[in-house]
């Protein structure tokens, strides 16, 4: 009989266990998000290994904050609910307004236009020369004056147009 009590107290959680759960949850969703999305694009769109580390170290390290003592069953589930929830409603409102959707997505920067190098654009978004001449060869670009434009998009990916001769 103890031993189902326990297994009981393992899974459900209160109301107001609940209520600081969501809470927890939803103030480490948005201090994620926004250090995600300060961190730049080339962070985000192109996982490193030690960037994926990285990932599943802070999801580790946020879970018992967003959860708290009440490590239940539930709490969890909870947790993973309400995440899930936030996600679709900021891009529900993202998708309706263009504001939103820069602030949370960002917004393409020219890297190379006409043979010319952005050289502030490439330190703003933590870009390296190599990186760029790496993007720039895998599309057929031997040299800059072959690209008449590279973009970096905001998956963190880079677009080159080839000048047309």
């Amino acid at each position: 009989m103890q031993e189902l009590r326990a297994l009981a107290q393992g899974i459900w959680a209160s109301p107001a266990e609940i209520a600081g759960i969501v809470l927890r949850t939803l103030v480490v969703y948005a201090f994620i998000l926004a250090a995600f999305r300060l961190s730049g694009k080339r962070e985000v769109g192109q996982l490193a290994p030690f960037d994926f580390a990285l990932v599943l170290l802070i999801a580790n390290s946020v879970q018992n904050a967003m959860v708290g003592p009440g490590t239940s069953l539930l709490g969890g589930l909870v947790a993973a609910a309400v995440l899930l929830l936030a996600n679709f409603a900021l891009g529900e409102v993202a998708t309706r307004h263009r504001k939103v959707e820069r602030l949370l997505r960002g917004q393409a920067r020219i890297l190379v236009n006409r043979g010319h190098v952005h050289e502030d654009a490439l330190r703003a978004e933590s870009v390296s020369h190599e990186e760029l001449l790496q993007a720039l060869r895998e599309n057929g670009c031997a040299t800059l004056a072959d690209c008449r434009l590279a973009v970096l998009e905001v998956d963190g990916s880079i677009s080159v147009i080839l000048n047309r001769t």
